[in-house]
């Protein structure tokens, strides 16, 4: 019982680094965690508060779930460095207003697969995807 109650507790002190890092509260942020043969799949999933939409933020995959965490923090830190900021302008359907999204990938396709996570692609329409300036 000790040892997964420690698990637990580091599960927890990792998760909570990821929200700091990110300036994230815990209801902006879901840890899905999903069991694959011998690994742990980590997908972590944004949800805007303004719009009420969810966006895959990354998936790792590790050992177990701190496996998972660590490599998930590791790319929290670094994601800045490795990927490309993108803005993606979109409608959901049955809705008018414009909105407007930000998410760090490798290329635009890897940004729209975030953006359509977990959705059918007709659920919204996409008017614009840019590439940011490096600052």
């Amino acid at each position: 019982m000790e040892v997964n109650t420690n698990m637990h507790v580091e599960s927890a002190r990792i998760q909570k680094q990821i929200e700091d890092h990110l300036g994230m509260e815990g209801s902006q942020l879901l840890f899905d965690f999903r069991p694959m043969e011998d690994r742990m799949r980590l997908d972590l999933i944004t949800v805007n508060p303004r719009h009420h939409q969810s966006f895959l933020f990354h998936t790792v995959t590790g050992y177990d779930r701190v496996d998972a965490l660590r490599k998930m923090l590791d790319y929290v830190r670094q994601s800045r460095d490795q990927e490309s900021s993108f803005t993606i302008q979109w409608v959901a359907r049955g809705e008018r207003e414009l909105n407007t999204s930000y998410f760090r990938a490798t290329n635009m396709y890897d940004a729209l697969d975030k953006l359509y996570y977990g959705r059918d692609i007709n659920t919204i329409t996409v008017f614009s995807v840019v590439l940011n300036p490096v600052s």
